[in-house]
């Protein structure tokens, strides 16, 4: 039997292999510039990959080998062509885990918030596994009251149904928050959405993009895979830069039972902060 809120043995055998996988990932010189790489312009391909450091391409590809078991790069096949993006997942969850809650802006900034390209349309990509099952994943997804727990205090609601609408608002007033429709429902699998954020006339602007949402049971876990794409050339970083924060709160709404209480990650459903 476990206790609500504390890990389990064997989650926090777990949990320690993941953080030494992602340290060893970082030790390298040659694998934070390959990061770097994919921070300054995401989506690249190997052989572009290859251009950017003086080494043969095995090792980069050694290298980006990896970086894909520690989760900090995913790779999406787009035709001939495997493309590798840049997961700040990981690090958001070891950042989640130990670092104070007062250094969140700072930790942040260095785990990557704000990701632009400069030359075509953005694409982003975030994957997490998560000890669960796939029923249940999905319910923690589309289900309003578990959504508000861990995506800034948001309950999202709709019959999700393809081509029915949904629309998020915040648990404290119902203001409407984000809107869209569910392109692709197919559960416990695969969810692909419109996306438009409504929090404010800056990304009012932003106009409507895509998130497509993807799950792959792997043993007693899942593989959750979230891309967030169709966005403008250099979008507002706001778009995209919570979702390390909501997955990270997903990961340990599921597997702990407990909320995040990282700034921003109750926005939605706290009052306003008194005056100083």
């Amino acid at each position: 039997m476990r206790t609500k809120g504390r890990l389990t043995g064997d989650q926090t055998v777990t949990y320690t292999r993941c953080v030494k996988a992602v340290f060893r990932a970082l030790a390298a010189p040659p694998r934070r510039r390959l990061l770097d790489a994919l921070f300054k312009e995401d989506g690249q391909t190997l052989s572009a990959l290859e251009r950017r450091l003086p080494m043969t391409r095995f090792g980069v590809m050694k290298h980006l080998r990896v970086l894909e078991e520690a989760g900090l790069v995913v790779t999406k096949k787009r035709g001939r062509e495997k493309l590798h993006f840049l997961n700040p997942v990981p690090i958001r969850l070891v950042h989640d885990r130990w670092v104070s809650k007062y250094a969140a802006p700072w930790a942040a900034t260095l785990s990557g918030l704000k990701h632009r390209l400069e030359d075509k349309a953005m694409e982003k990509v975030f994957e997490i596994y998560i000890k669960t099952s796939p029923q249940r994943l999905w319910e923690a997804i589309t289900d309003p009251e578990m959504r508000r727990k861990y995506s800034f205090g948001v309950r999202v609601k709709s019959d999700w149904t393809p081509g029915s609408r949904y629309q998020g608002t915040s648990s404290l007033n119902d203001t409407a928050i984000l809107e869209g429709e569910n392109l692709v429902v197919d559960p416990p699998r695969r969810l692909v959405q419109s996306f438009r954020a409504l929090w404010s006339e800056d990304v009012k602007r932003e106009g409507t993009s895509r998130v497509t949402w993807e799950i792959e049971p792997v043993g007693d876990s899942c593989r959750l895979t979230v891309t967030h794409d169709q966005l403008r050339e250099d979008a507002n970083a706001e778009l995209y830069g919570g979702w390390m924060m909501i997955l990270s709160g997903l990961k340990t709404l599921l597997e702990t039972g407990q909320l995040l209480t990282t700034p921003g990650s109750l926005r939605y459903s706290q009052g306003p902060k008194p005056a100083a």
